[in-house]
């Protein structure tokens, strides 16, 4: 079976947002437990076996690296015209106030949610995408902060007050923390306990 190939948008998140996500599930890669069974350590006995097979891209418009909150600053592995097919997508929370969706990040996330791929969101992230259209008519959440924010903005979206929502797949978290469960619920689901708690 192919590895998943899981991408973030290179928008000027909230660093947490999407690291913390990532690191849950390279924690539950079979990159990262591999070596940990073959070096023979408790527990790990036949974990690799049930452990995500995954491959990550960080797309951007272009390949200048992207500032952060906190100035961190990351170099986007690709671009959305050389982004291999995604399975998943991660948009993280930008500032509501200061960033607007481009027209060419829009498209992209239309087409990988038409596709019926997976899209994931934490924090105002939400409210990136819902310029998109994409979850117009769709329940989602977004950083409880901005909720009275995303209702004017985007009318259109059923906006709930939750730690995440779960709408066919669009999958939309709170809060940075928030969307950590979230990741480490799908983990869990998809593939088990035992890995989760990785």
């Amino acid at each position: 079976m192919a590895p998943l190939q899981f991408g973030v948008l290179m928008i000027p998140y909230q660093t947490i947002d999407a690291i913390g996500p990532l690191d849950i599930l390279s924690s539950a890669s079979k990159k990262l437990i591999a070596p940990f069974e073959e070096a023979d350590l408790p527990g790990m006995k036949g974990m690799a076996a049930k452990a995500i097979d995954i491959e990550f891209h960080h797309i951007n418009e272009t390949l200048e690296p992207v500032t952060l909150t906190a100035n961190v600053r990351l170099v986007p592995s690709t671009t959305c015209d050389t982004c291999p097919a995604l399975d998943y997508l991660l948009v993280g929370g930008p500032d509501p106030f200061a960033y607007k969706l481009s027209p060419r990040f829009s498209e992209f996330i239309q087409k990988h949610v038409e596709a019926g791929k997976v899209l994931f969101t934490t924090c105002t992230g939400a409210l990136a995408v819902a310029a998109s259209g994409v979850l117009d008519g769709r329940n989602a959440t977004v950083n409880h902060a901005f909720l009275d924010m995303a209702k004017q903005v985007a009318p259109d979206v059923k906006w709930q007050k939750k730690q995440w929502v779960v709408d066919g797949n669009i999958w939309t978290a709170g809060g940075a923390c928030a969307g950590m469960d979230m990741f480490a619920s799908w983990v869990m689901a998809n593939y088990g306990m035992d890995i989760a708690r990785l």
